[in-house]
């Protein structure tokens, strides 16, 4: 019996502050972050993410934020394509809908967490997914929950997956 093809997973890791978050946020929160991560997984050649507009894909680093900040190597991974282009599309239809975004409960790092547990079983670095609770554990961080949360975001550059007929 010939051994599973396995696939890398990886997680493309970008700033959205472009480093102001590290020169800034000591000043604005009272508490050093790192940066204000957007994340996606890159597994069978294309990068995936979730965002306002749902769930989207593009050729990896082929969103206009560019090449990503950093690349972590999360595993591999036997689900083969057609088997994991199944399983976003059950996500697409239940858990990430674009209309059930929201900026500190349901982004883009809960959607790449989510699926780097089912193509490796492993999660995503905690800097990342923690992230919203720091912020939220500030009193400007309430404010600015207030205003982001009527606000829509996008990275733009990808295609959202899923038309009237399922394609992509």
């Amino acid at each position: 019996m010939d051994p599973p093809n396995l696939y890398p997973v990886k997680l493309y890791v970008y700033d959205l502050s472009k480093g102001l978050a590290r020169q800034l946020s000591h000043i604005v929160l009272g508490k050093q972050l790192e940066g204000i991560w957007h994340t996606s997984i890159v597994v069978h050649k294309d990068e995936f993410f979730f965002c306002s507009g749902g769930i989207s894909s593009c050729p990896p680093g082929g969103t206009l934020l560019g090449p990503p900040d950093s690349v972590v190597d999360v595993g591999s991974t036997e689900v083969t394509e057609e088997i994991f282009r199944e399983y976003l599309s059950s996500l697409r239809e239940s858990l990430f809908r674009g209309e059930a975004y929201n900026l500190f409960e349901h982004n883009c790092n809960t959607f790449s967490n989510e699926v780097a547990q089912f193509l490796t079983g492993r999660k995503i670095p905690s800097y990342i997914t923690d992230l919203p609770s720091e912020v939220l554990s500030t009193s400007f961080g309430q404010e600015l929950r207030r205003f982001l949360d009527t606000i829509l975001i996008q990275p733009p550059g990808g295609s959202t997956m899923g038309g009237p007929n399922g394609q992509s």
